[in-house]
């Protein structure tokens, strides 16, 4: 059962606090490896925004946008 794609996921991190990470992501500073590592299995270029950033701000973005429709019926 597939219940979501490429347009569903995003990889955030928080590098603050936390104290077990993926080996070669102990820090932002080694982003680049998943980048690398998600060419390397086969993601476009899009995907891989998609991925790092773009789901994110669209999803904040329609929520934004919902937010404000609704304050205007109030």
């Amino acid at each position: 059962m597939k219940v979501a794609g490429i347009d569903h996921v995003g990889i955030g991190a928080d590098f603050d606090g936390a104290n077990d990470f993926p080996q070669g992501a102990s820090d932002v500073s080694m982003l680049p490896n998943v980048t690398y590592e998600l060419l390397k299995r086969g993601y476009s270029e899009g995907d891989i925004r998609k991925i790092l950033g773009e789901n994110l701000l669209r999803v904040f973005a329609e929520a934004e946008r919902v937010a404000r429709g609704q304050s205007k019926n109030d």
